[in-house]
């Protein structure tokens, strides 16, 4: 009304602080209050952390707050608390997702009878590995997961010894020799990325497989990678959802016997968790990139209208032409 605040208890009351560094956000030239706020999770903070080499975490790309505790990998990543919880390590630590994911697969009449090789590796060695990798397209600015259909030989990470206050160290990793046998040798996953973020490339990566197994060759990147999107959308919402809604695209069955199975076995998760994997999803479906962004949009809505099956089967995934 008209009744006066003390400066100080006005500013206290109206003016935001900043979420990285938790001082008041500056007034700029103009004499307004500008602030930066993350699209997804409304992280408020001060303009100049964007180019103060502020922290981001890798998985959900929050900045690091003063006083919060994060997480630095061998490969220079930061990982969040949050994020580090249920990050996956190493290649062991690793196998009962991917076994469960193929289970996925299969509960979705998408039976993949090869067992392709499943490694977790460090940046350098995945970006090694897109190097010999003739086939794909990759996305950038950083890729998290490849197929391989080349023979190469990489370093999975295996084993993690132990955690040093808030660095990940003692990373050990061993030579692997991957033998081409076939069109598919083996999927990378980079290490280190939360439960729902590994799923999820695991998902993306085993289409990848799916495709070149089935006979799937020189697809428009588009096509391919939309179609990849799907699938890995399409786990992460039985994941979050935990089975409570029917998919589009697949049956009740399906999604029930795939989901739910996998979901007794890893018990609850956590609200932290479930609000990862739909970030995640969210990444998926904003995505701007012509491959990944347009191609899941359009591959989506085909399968949305159309049902996963009859996608697949139309036309070499021609979504332009009625079905």
């Amino acid at each position: 009304g008209k009744h006066p605040y003390h400066k100080y208890c006005f500013k206290e009351l109206s003016h935001p602080k900043c979420e990285v560094c938790h001082h008041y956000i500056p007034i700029n030239g103009s004499g307004l209050i500008e602030y930066r706020c993350h699209p997804y999770w409304n992280q408020k903070y001060c303009p100049s952390h964007e180019y103060d080499n502020t922290a981001r975490c890798c998985s959900c790309e929050r900045l690091e707050s003063r006083g919060e505790r994060y997480f630095r990998l061998d490969d220079g990543r930061i990982l969040c608390f949050e994020c580090m919880e249920s990050a996956i390590t190493d290649t062991g630590e690793c196998q009962p997702l991917y076994h469960a994911i193929r289970d996925y697969y299969e509960g979705m009449h998408m039976r993949i009878d090869q067992q392709i090789p499943m490694l977790l590796v460090g940046r350098e060695a995945l970006n090694e590995a897109i190097v010999g990798e003739k086939n794909g397209y990759h996305h950038v600015p950083e890729t998290r997961g490849l197929c391989l259909s080349e023979e190469q030989t990489v370093t999975s990470v295996h084993r993690w010894s132990k955690i040093g206050g808030h660095r990940l160290i003692g990373m050990r990793g061993q030579p692997q020799k991957l033998i081409r046998k076939c069109e598919v040798t083996a999927i990378l996953v980079l290490y280190g990325l939360p439960r729902l973020l590994t799923g999820a490339i695991l998902a993306h990566e085993l289409m990848h497989g799916w495709l070149r197994l089935k006979g799937y060759r020189n697809l428009d990147p588009a096509v391919e990678e939309g179609i990849c999107q799907v699938l890995s959308y399409m786990w992460l919402d039985a994941e979050v959802m935990s089975g409570s809604r029917t998919m589009p695209s697949i049956s009740a069955a399906s999604s029930s016997s795939s989901s739910s199975s996998y979901s007794s076995k890893k018990g609850v998760k956590s609200k932290v968790e479930n609000k990862l994997g739909e970030f995640f999803m969210n990444q998926i479906a904003n995505d701007s990139s012509p491959a990944y962004g347009g191609g899941f949009r359009s591959a989506n809505a085909a399968v949305n209208k159309y049902g996963l099956r009859c996608t697949l089967d139309h036309n070499s995934f021609d979504w332009s032409v009625p079905m």
